[in-house]
């Protein structure tokens, strides 16, 4: 069974934060956490990124994601939904 995990991200952002946030969806796919992340507007202000993981590494998932937004400093900016 597989879950789905979404990131809402501000759309008005500097490069190094897009660069953080590139890395961090490349670290994803490299990690074998998912095959392809996907991209949709959230209103005017944010996009939603999300992508479907398996339920059994849900946990292991999240815990990545949320060391990754603390050690880049993104915690602030960028939210798991």
């Amino acid at each position: 069974m597989t879950i789905t995990i979404r990131l809402r991200v501000p759309k008005d952002i500097d490069a190094a934060t897009e660069r953080k946030i590139r890395r961090l969806t490349g670290s994803l796919i490299a990690q074998s956490f998912t095959d392809i992340i996907h991209f949709d507007d959230d209103g005017e202000d944010f996009y939603i990124h999300y992508f479907t993981t398996l339920s059994i590494k849900k946990e292991d998932t999240i815990t990545f994601i949320s060391s990754f937004l603390s050690q880049e400093a993104l915690s602030g900016m960028v939210t798991l939904l």
